[in-house]
């Protein structure tokens, strides 16, 4: 389904597509996420809906401790319809209670990465307008050093084993505080434990509200990579169409009420909200929360207590995982789906993983501005493509020159989409908005082509793109090209103003291999790309600057 051209308006549907994929989805299937919510807690009730440090929630005890957590925030805090609410915690079973509770009370929620400094922290709270926030105490104290310049009225801290159990449950914290040292000082004004909201809410009534789906339900802010953050504004509306969009691409794979489904990206993130807590709650799937998938050691031990249906990740993730041998002693039989978002899929960690695992790695991709889901390798495939697939269901992609006309097959050209699951718009930036937005379209800043059978790949970002003597240079084709070389485990590629060239190319890699040298990269770089790609300055670096879910942060090293 594109505009481009009426000769290309069947084929993805008709080459690409599988038989059993429809070709449309209803967003209007229901009311707001908090029908589908309460149809689908019902529908598994006695099932496993969350799994976390070997604590289980069933689908009927989520629902009835997120109608306990709601009714606190209705009735205590007094928040009304509409009004923010902000999550600051890694993936633990508190996230999910506090998501569908304050969800039920008719709020909309704010999800704040943890581990955000205090001057990030207080832009965002400032940004959103939030009125309450459930934190983590590990970082309460950042909250403190800001919480009198936004308007935060009440805080609730919540400690990793709060819902844990009443022996696991304190260990886990004395651990945390005490052994690990993970709890910093702190003194927060306002605030109320998570065990003892729990408490008081259970005496408390719910009063259900009445949503649609035109109210907000997320205000997701861009990470910031590329400047401040901004709120996307989110509605129930767009929430249920990704879902209903990514579970048409997906759904031939699974058997309801059988799936697992690691899930070791952050739960604030858009990615795993969607792909992972949100979408597998509608097929009564279980999700394994890994609370920090940063320790492999530990994340890889939790693999191995669970048979595991389904996993996905970045791909920094993934190489991660690979680096491990106890990886691969795994047991892979069930798995039935890998999937890659966030950032570009590369060639050597994909064809290693389906070595490793069995699965091949399907890349998605997508935007937090759409929910996140615009296109997905379909289910069926084979094999790594270095594609980003097809547009999910009742979505419309076109590709167009800086002319702002539409490319030809094959041409490269920035990405724009249009379908139920695009942003409301910035909160409070109706210029930024409309700087992006224009009769439904999303420009989304990333430049790609398509084939004849309608499959996509993302070359770069358009902000991301070196001009070099004239020439437009991709850094994510030469990473991709270094990556190949034996021992060479990352790279990050930018460019650097020149006097003559307008730009150079610089490329900073992580090696596996201390023999490798600087000269060994630039003719393996040369034996595979024209020479105007070739990097003309290497750096070895220990490691490479990375947001919480793994993606490489180039505009960190463009800033040094």
């Amino acid at each position: 389904m594109t505009n481009q051209d009426s000769t290309l308006n069947h084929l993805w549907l008709d080459k690409s597509y599988p038989s059993d994929v429809p070709h449309q989805i209803n967003p209007d299937k229901y009311t707001s996420l908090v029908e589908l919510f309460q149809c689908y807690t019902t529908k598994y009730s006695n099932k496993t809906a969350f799994i976390n440090m070997g604590a289980e929630l069933s689908y009927q005890q989520l629902y009835a401790k997120s109608r306990v957590f709601s009714a606190y925030l209705q009735n205590e805090l007094q928040l009304k319809k509409g009004d923010k609410f902000a999550i600051m915690i890694p993936n633990t079973l508190q996230y999910p209670i506090a998501l569908f509770g304050a969800l039920m009370a008719g709020l909309t929620i704010v999800n704040v990465n943890p581990l955000y400094t205090a001057r990030e922290l207080q832009h965002q709270l400032s940004d959103c307008d939030a009125k309450a926030i459930l934190i983590i105490e590990n970082f309460a104290g950042t909250l403190a050093q800001i919480i009198d310049k936004t308007a935060i009225e009440k805080a609730i801290v919540t400690k990793v084993g709060d819902c844990l159990g009443s022996v696991k449950g304190p260990l886990v914290n004395f651990v945390t505080r005490y052994i690990k040292k993970l709890v910093p000082q702190y003194q927060l004004n306002n605030s109320i434990g998570f065990k003892e909201v729990m408490r008081l809410g259970e005496k408390l009534p719910f009063s259900p509200i009445e949503i649609t789906g035109d109210d907000l339900a997320f205000l997701q802010y861009t990470g910031g990579t590329t400047g401040v953050a901004k709120g996307a504004m989110l509605t129930h509306r767009n929430m249920i169409a990704n879902i209903e969009q990514a579970k048409a691409m997906l759904m031939p794979l699974f058997i309801e009420g059988k799936e697992r489904v690691v899930t070791a990206l952050p739960l604030y993130h858009i990615f795993a909200l969607t792909a992972n807590c949100l979408l597998f709650l509608t097929i009564g799937g279980t999700n394994l929360l890994i609370t920090n998938p940063r320790d492999i050691k530990g994340f890889i031990k939790e693999l191995s207590k669970y048979p595991f249906t389904a996993l996905s990740g970045v791909n920094t993730l993934f190489n991660a995982l690979l680096k491990r041998p106890e990886f691969s002693r795994l047991d892979f039989s069930n798995l039935k789906l890998s999937l890659g978002g966030g950032m570009s899929v590369h060639q050597t960690v994909a064809e290693h993983w389906q070595q490793v695992t069995n699965s091949c790695l399907l890349e998605g991709y997508g935007l937090t501005e759409t929910s996140p889901i615009l296109t997905v390798c379909p289910y069926n495939q084979k094999a790594y493509n270095g594609s980003i697939g097809i547009p999910v269901p009742s979505t419309d992609i076109k590709l167009i020159n800086d002319a702002g006309e539409s490319c030809a097959i094959g041409e490269c050209g920035e990405l724009l989409a249009r379908g139920p699951q695009i942003m409301k718009g910035y909160y409070k930036l109706e210029a930024a908005t409309a700087e992006v937005l224009n009769d439904g379209w999303l420009a989304t800043g990333d430049i790609a082509t398509m084939d004849e059978h309608g499959v996509f790949k993302i070359v770069d970002r358009k902000k991301d793109m070196i001009i070099v003597s004239g020439f437009n240079v991709y850094p994510n084709e030469i990473e991709d090209i270094m990556t190949l070389l034996d021992g060479v485990d990352e790279a990050a590629v930018i460019g650097k103003p020149h006097p003559i060239s307008g730009e150079t190319i610089k490329a900073f890699v992580v090696i596996t291999n201390k023999t490798i040298s600087k000269l060994d990269i630039i003719n393996h770089c040369k034996t595979n790309l024209t020479n105007y790609k070739v990097p003309k300055e290497i750096e070895f670096v220990a490691e490479l600057p990375k947001s919480t879910v793994g993606k490489i942060l180039r505009k960190e090293l463009r800033d040094k």
